[in-house]
């Protein structure tokens, strides 16, 4: 089964922005990624993992009633979350993806200190449920 791992940051924690970190502890925190990334490859569960740009670069489109898409450029003071990026594996069991996530909730923030980051497991759906 499929499982993406989602990697969330609040701006209600205590956990200063990563572009406020020493350069070191960014460098460090960069490598855990790719190392996950190697280990997870070794462990034959990649599939794929992104990272992605700050919500200041986030842009919402809706359908808008003309032909034109009716576009809001970020940041949106609305939002005390945001996606900051993604695993997905493969993995046998529900319980394995959990000790994926677990994993990469651990990468290392300021001083090395362990960030322990949410990470949203969701199953990836390979079509719709039965009843529908």
């Amino acid at each position: 089964m499929k499982y993406m791992l989602l990697m969330q940051f609040s701006e209600q924690t205590d956990l200063p922005p990563i572009h406020t970190w020493p350069a070191e502890d960014v460098k460090a925190h960069i490598e855990f990624m790719r190392e996950t990334n190697d280990k997870f490859v070794k462990d034959g569960v990649f599939v794929d993992a992104q990272g992605l740009a700050g919500p200041d670069q986030a842009r919402i489109v809706r359908a808008g009633d003309g032909a034109s898409p009716v576009v809001t450029d970020g940041p949106f003071p609305e939002t005390k979350e945001f996606l900051i990026g993604w695993w997905i594996v493969d993995c046998e069991t529900p319980e394995r993806a959990v000790d994926l996530a677990a994993y990469i909730s651990a990468a290392p923030g300021p001083g090395g200190r362990p960030l322990n980051m949410p990470i949203e497991v969701r199953q990836v759906m390979s079509a719709p449920p039965e009843e529908l």
